[in-house]
């Protein structure tokens, strides 16, 4: 396909979704609840037929050499689509958004101003690998009464039609119009930029795919953009902690799936801290390459040297930066410089200290005694995330149902005019 006919197919979307956004504006609760309820019953019956379409990707990401953090975000197996199933179900049990009063307030003049939250409108999410992205952000987006056009990558392009396929179906279970839900069959780079720069009709982009992609489409988007970024989170062990309790946030929040961003890429630890040892040796007892600084690296023959670059690094793998740092003070400022806003956990029993951190780490997620692996918007009672926002405007970390809505100002009077 050239550019003019990308470039046309990516028009006639978006124009079909903003008419679309208008005539459906109004979809009762119990409708979209009953089309959510049937995409989790299909995603159950069709179990097999999904995982067949992902394997035909998994051998295209094999071929293409993907990375291993990039195979397993692209991977399906049955305890997986069972898990997408369960959560479109949740976000069918929780309170629709759209109508809710967040505030009222009676004027002097008589007049009632009421703010009432309202769908965003269109929303394009752009995607890589993960193809249970097609799922939550369907599930989210049209629980928020907004319309949605998709557009994933290459390389997870049979487990996203394979499930668009299921949306629809589900779509006409419940007597809903399929015009609620858009997706781009093509895997050009072109589409994207399209997408990005058609403002009149594209209310929100959100980002979720690797760095070469958020860089590019900010560069060129005309619309306003949530970006899922990478996420370089830490782990700081402060003198007081624990150290059983140290090793096992630590270990976990790198090991237990170390593909994702919300695994730890480095582990910041205290000069005083008693039981230093403990937690290189507890890494690399987990197959971890552990890059650490001068004064780490001779606790364990297995440590590499840290570089500076590995402090701004994002692994994605069984790797971790480690480095000692002198004071609170020291690892806040680390935090700060290096990392990418996303998730940070301190370690403690000194509630001082951990105040201090919870307060001046300007991150989306914060945690005291708390594996970094829990900001995911299933944990955090949301039932799923279209992605988990670094950006500090309209959205910050996971971004569920009330994420996926704006608000508006109704005014009720009886007559006044304004003097």
């Amino acid at each position: 396909m050239d550019i003019k006919e990308i470039k046309k197919l990516v028009t006639d979307i978006g124009q079909k979704a903003r008419e679309s956004s208008y005539r459906n504006m109004g979809l009762s609760t119990d409708l979209k609840n009953s089309v959510l309820m049937s995409l989790a019953d299909l995603l159950e019956s069709e179990s097999a037929a999904i995982i067949e379409a992902n394997k035909k990707d998994l051998a295209f990401g094999k071929e293409k050499g993907l990375s291993q953090a990039m195979m397993d975000r692209l991977m399906l197996d049955g305890k997986r689509v069972a898990s997408m199933a369960k959560s479109v179900r949740e976000i069918a049990a929780m309170r629709d958004p759209v109508g809710q009063v967040i505030s009222e307030l009676k004027r002097p003049n008589g007049l009632t101003v009421t703010r009432v939250r309202v769908p965003i409108g269109v929303v394009a999410v752009i995607y890589e690998s993960r193809p249970n992205v097609t799922i939550d952000a369907f599930s989210l987006a049209f629980k928020a009464g907004n319309i949605l056009i998709l557009r994933g990558g290459s390389e997870s392009f049979n487990s996203n039609t394979a499930l668009i396929g299921l949306i629809k179906r589900a779509l006409s279970a419940a007597g809903a119009g399929s015009d609620v839900v858009f997706y781009i069959p093509v895997t050009d780079r072109e589409a994207v930029t399209e997408l990005v720069q058609m403002s009149d009709c594209i209310d929100l982009a959100v980002l979720r795919g690797g760095e070469s992609l958020i860089r590019s489409v900010m560069e060129k988007s005309r619309v306003p953009v949530i970006k899922h970024y990478k996420g370089v989170c830490h782990v700081y062990i402060d003198a007081s902690a624990d150290p059983a309790m140290a090793e096992a946030v630590t270990v976990n929040s790198k090991v237990q799936r170390p593909g994702v961003c919300n695994s730890a890429e480095t582990v910041l630890i205290h000069k005083d801290f008693p039981a230093k040892k403990r937690i290189i040796d507890g890494l690399i007892a987990n197959k971890v390459e552990v890059r650490a600084d001068d004064s780490l690296k001779q606790l364990n023959p297995a440590c590499k040297s840290a570089a500076e670059d590995d402090w701004y690094a994002e692994y994605l793998d069984l790797i971790i930066s480690a480095k000692q740092v002198s004071s609170l003070d020291e690892a806040i400022g680390h935090i700060n410089k290096y990392g990418s806003h996303h998730s940070d956990s301190i370690v403690t029993k000194d509630e001082a200290n951990a105040k201090a951190f919870l307060d001046r780490v300007d991150s989306a997620a914060v945690y005291l005694n708390a594996s970094t692996r829990f900001t995911d918007g299933a944990e955090f009672g949301l039932g799923a995330e279209i992605g988990i926002s670094t950006d500090k405007i309209h959205c910050r970390g996971p971004m569920g149902l009330e994420g996926l809505t704006t608000y508006k100002f109704v005014v009720r009077g009886n007559g006044q005019i304004r003097n």
